[in-house]
């Protein structure tokens, strides 16, 4: 049985026992509202009081607590002798530090901080004449008046040797205050309920819990802290894990329409556009999802490094681009490309590998492309047809059984090209010209090559009737220099042709020219009698791949392509693919009469997505009724800047079933939009989304009008550690496809301390002026937009806040108003950037206004853009290098990190500076350092988790109320948590309700409370 009155004592207000004013410190300040609350308040550290504090590691502007002695007091006079000041010296053999006390202040510590005296100290240090001091400090006395210095020295000994709990603590109440409102109420610690089976609490060797509270507060020796502590952290890790195992439970009781694609259907159609079959680890996933939605209970499944997983090419590998090639390391998502077929798509994604093992294609014609080992390729033999092999593959079986070159790359179909120059009125001539040059021809002009398909055939004919000829059945260019013969090459290829250089001596070459039936390489056909014309009807002409060498170790990138082909075309016009995986999910649930939602975080991502999309479906993204025998569909988007008309059309779609798919933003969640039969909802990007906004897509779900749970698939391009996924996902299947990505383009970060050290800030307003002088362009990022717009924090809980007396920096930091765009814009262009182009991006200007401004930034009509996180996605300028973040402590580690992937794109380096008034020791500072110290994607999990691990773990931030991990290290406590999880598992299986363990149960409501529960339950 479970005594009631026990569970009452831990809940009784602390206004009952500590009185109003600290009870409302305790409350206002860190939270603690209860009995239960300030016993879970657990010492952050402990100080002997034999084993003084180190003074000589105290940080400037900190509010520190320290255990020390007094050295030296005396009292000085100044103002001539009309005013007085106490100064007191501590020491601890490592450093000194200075008390000061003015006026009337200075009697009580006079006459307490005598020399020898030991005490606790509390107080903001700051420096006056080059000495660490802290003014007007709190203390606490070690060794009080009257104590018996004759005493024995066993007692002595004891005295020395206890531990002083050191409680996080805030300048309103000092950590022995709080030391002494525990004293208070630490005897209601023998009644708390120990939430952990016998069993299970015997088996691991663990503590009951009423000892471990004690054993926390009042330790009296370390053995006896680290037993606290093993205890306590299996109490998080366990009532944690029970939850999620009852959630993972409770999803498998609820009801969902099974989502079986018909055969024949809109994914049969889809797969059927696409030359190629899927990966392994693709065909893996999509088995795991397609499992999931064929069962009639809710998919709850996690789905990482969606696109862009693996598949990549060296920075400096060309992609084809309708004006021309354009390096890897350029490319962006908006970026348009050229696909094989010769339409133009955009780039839809851009993943940076960091370094790889790369290898080199040696093609027939003596071209090569370089790639890593899982790069995909479009290749096709006699004998199989056309196939999508990996590097690793074709390296494999690279011979057939005569010994000769078994695969061949198709060529991409030719395409007009447009650089944008001036370009000669008849190419023709241009090439005779140039042929009659003999050796010393020199280069063909760029715009010329970056033609028209006509203008490229008239200049090869021009080169080729003047200085080629015939051998045999071939056509050959002869002796071209060098670079002309580059060139040359070149113009064959994009033709989709063939072109073998041949050396002749003297750096000239001969060159072999092969050409598809519609580009014939001579103007006068009966003169060449149709010599270096293919004699096969196609597009263009395949070349075998000869070899395939290794490079070494080098950067790399992959990137997705919003097209049915998912290909593009890479170095010497060689076809490449890569390959998406949640849309064959969608249409899938579309094939089974239902309808699929993927929920973006901003509307710039919601277009881009509703664009690739529909690019990627072809034609059957304009069906007519939902599971029609037209086997298409509607993809529609929903946005919150949508006109009147436009979102009419939207939600009629929506509710007549007309639209299979949706795209949006928070739009989707409104309560006038409604659903013919939601049967998949997928979250991009879920870090970025509160729980209400998941919820209330989710809650949509209506089949054939009974309410009905749609199955949910959440993505994450971020990778995620063993144990978040046990915590934070461990109510959802994790499916993982493989070659996450390693990393950033390289981007330098540097912390600008713009408070410390203004100097750094002015000189990070040079670096971007010198940046655009070097013809870049930059960006500065600000946490809110301005205006009438009201900052959170900004407003003052009253008087007696207002005129508080003094904060720390860091209290200072945090509640002045976060800067603004409109603000910042406005003192740059007058200040540190006058004479620059500055123009502001944001959230509250009209969509057109704001293409506009992107379009202006795109083609380089502006040099600096101050926006808010507006650009944390869409916005991709390669000839962006610099970023500068202000007050970029308020932003969270993810956010960072996707900010500065927006320079650093192009072929000059990237630059992001991180503006923060934070006091050097303070944790925002140290996690700003850590970003600042990697471009590594798992580890920047770690340390956004790190900072979370008595915050939003369990969603405070979304949901308000504290964290349950005071003691639980999610990262570094992995063991406990995976045993944990075993067991929560095992116990729920056996009892689902709980009816054998009430304290338990009792656990469950006191540390997750309705609210946090339903955050594990829309993960």
């Amino acid at each position: 049985m479970v005594c009631n009155g026990c569970v009452a004592a831990l809940d009784e207000p602390l206004k009952k026992i500590l009185g109003g004013t600290t009870a409302k410190v305790l409350d206002e300040h860190l939270g603690l509202r209860t009995v239960g609350d300030l016993l879970h308040h657990y010492p952050r550290r402990y100080a002997e009081r034999g084993e003084l504090t180190r003074l000589a590691d105290l940080p400037l502007d900190e509010h520190v607590t320290v255990v020390a002695q007094v050295a030296d007091s005396r009292v000085l006079k100044f103002n001539g002798g009309r005013g007085q000041r106490l100064e007191v010296t501590l020491t601890d053999g490592s450093g000194r530090l200075r008390l000061v006390f003015f006026g009337k202040g200075i009697h009580k510590p006079h006459k307490d901080l005598l020399p020898g005296r030991r005490a606790m100290f509390a107080g903001k240090v700051s420096v006056f004449n080059h000495k660490l001091q802290l003014a007007h400090p709190e203390y606490a006395l070690l060794d009080g008046d009257g104590a018996d210095e004759d005493g024995g020295a066993e007692a002595a000994d004891a005295f020395a040797r206890q531990l002083l709990p050191l409680y996080p603590a805030c300048q309103q109440m000092a950590s022995w205050k709080i030391a002494k409102a525990v004293d208070a109420v630490l005897p209601s610690a023998r009644d708390a309920v120990d939430p952990l089976p016998a069993a299970l609490r015997e088996g691991r060797a663990l503590v009951p819990l009423p000892e471990a509270l004690l054993k926390i507060h009042r330790p009296e020796s370390k053995a006896d802290i680290a037993a606290a502590r093993d205890r306590l952290k299996w109490d998080e890790a366990f009532v944690l894990q029970v939850a999620l195992a009852r959630r993972r439970r409770a999803e498998t009781q609820l009801a969902a329409v099974a989502r079986r694609p018909a055969a024949g259907g809109i994914l049969d159609a889809f797969d059927a556009e696409l030359p190629f079959t899927l990966t392994d680890g693709q065909q893996k996933v999509s088995r795991e999802i397609f499992d999931d939605l064929a069962t009639e209970h809710p998919m709850h499944r996690l789905l990482q490094g969606e696109v862009g997983s693996g598949k990549a090419q060296p920075l400096d590998a060309l992609v084809l681009t309708p004006r021309g090639f354009c390096p890897m390391g350029e490319m962006a998502v908006g970026t348009e490309v050229v696909v094989p077929s010769g339409e133009p798509a955009v780039v839809d994604g851009v993943f940076p590998q960091g370094e790889r093992e790369v290898w080199r294609l040696v093609l027939s014609d003596g071209s090569t492309v370089e790639c890593d080992d899982e790069h995909l390729w479009i290749v096709g033999s006699r004998d199989t047809g056309e196939r999508v092999l990996t590097t690793r593959e074709l390296r494999g079986d690279l011979l057939g059984p005569d010994g000769r070159p078994r695969w061949s790359i198709a060529a991409a179909t030719p395409v007009d090209l447009d650089a944008g120059q001036q370009r000669p009125h008849d190419p023709y001539p241009l090439g005779r010209r140039t042929a009659e040059a003999g050796a010393a021809a020199g280069r063909l002009p760029k715009a010329s090559l970056l033609a028209p398909l006509k203008d490229r055939l008239a200049l090869l004919q021009g080169l080729m009737d003047a200085g080629g000829g015939t051998a045999g059945a071939a056509a050959v260019y002869r002796a071209a220099p060098g670079p002309l013969a580059e060139d040359l090459a070149w113009l064959v290829r994009s033709l989709g042709g063939a072109a073998r250089p041949v050396p002749v001596g003297g750096g000239a070459c001969d060159v072999l020219v092969e050409l598809p039936a519609d580009y014939p390489p001579f103007r006068d056909g009966g003169a060449s009698g149709g010599a270096g014309v293919h004699p096969e009807d196609g597009p263009g002409i395949r070349r075998t791949v000869e070899a395939v060498e290794h490079v070494g170790r080098r950067p790399v990138q992959c990137i997705s392509v919003a097209h049915p082909s998912h290909a593009y075309v890479t170095d010497h016009f060689t076809v490449t693919h890569n390959t998406m995986v949640a849309l064959r999910a969608m249409l899938g649930v579309v094939d089974s009469g239902g309808q699929a939602a993927m929920l973006a975080p901003t509307e710039v991502l919601a277009q881009q997505h509703h664009r690739s999309i529909t690019e990627m479906m072809g034609e059957l993204a304009e069906g007519g009724m939902l599971g029609g025998a037209e086997r298409g569909t509607k993809v529609v988007l929903l946005t919150g800047s949508m006109g009147a008309a436009a979102r009419r059309r939207a939600l009629l779609d929506l509710v007549t079933g007309e639209a299979g798919i949706v795209v949006g933003t928070h739009a989707l969640i409104e309560d006038t939009v409604r659903f013919h039969d939601l049967g998949l909802v997928v979250v991009d990007e879920q870090h970025r989304f509160g729980v209400e906004q998941r919820d209330a897509l989710r809650g949509k779900g209506n089949s054939q009008h009974e309410k009905q749970t749609p199955h949910l698939l959440v993505m994450t391009a971020t990778p995620i550690p063993r144990t978040v996924a046990m915590t934070v996902f461990g109510d959802l299947e994790t499916s993982v496809l493989d070659q996450l990505p390693a990393g950033r383009s390289p981007i330098a970060s540097h912390v600008v301390p713009a408070k410390d050290k203004p100097h750094f800030l002015a000189r990070a307003w040079e670096r971007v002026r010198e940046e655009v002088a070097a013809g870049h362009q930059g960006y500065v990022v600000c946490p809110r937009i301005g205006d009438e717009e009201e900052a959170p924090g900004a407003r003052k809980k009253g008087a007696k806040a207002a005129a508080a007396k003094e904060s720390s920096p860091e209290d200072a930091a945090e509640k002045r108003p976060p800067l603004a765009v409109l603000d910042i814009a406005e003192q740059l262009r007058t200040g540190p950037l006058a004479g620059l182009r500055v123009a502001v991006l944001h959230g509250r200007m009209a969509p057109d206004d704001k293409d506009g401004v992107m379009r202006s930034f795109a083609a380089g009509e502006l040099d600096v853009l101050v926006a808010t996180t507006v650009i944390e996605v869409g916005v991709n300028v390669p000839n962006a290098t610099a970023m500068v973040i202000m007050d970029a402590d308020r932003f969270g580690v993810s956010q960072l990190h996707q900010l500065r992937g927006r320079v650093g794109r192009g072929a000059a380096p990237g630059l992001c500076l991180l503006v923060s008034e934070m006091p050097e020791a303070s944790p925002a500072r140290a996690r700003l350092a850590a970003v600042a110290g990697t471009l590594d994607g798992f580890e920047l999990s770690r340390i956004d988790l790190e900072q979370r691990r008595e915050g939003d773990v369990l969603g405070q931030a979304q949901s308000g109320v504290r964290s349950s991990l005071r003691m639980l290290a999610v990262i570094e406590d992995e063991e406990v948590i995976a045993a944990a999880r075993e067991e929560a598992t095992a116990l729920v299986a056996a009892d689902p309700e709980l009816t054998g363990y009430p304290e338990l149960r009792i656990a469950l409501a006191a540390l997750l409370d309705d609210r946090r529960e339903q955050y594990l339950d829309k993960g």
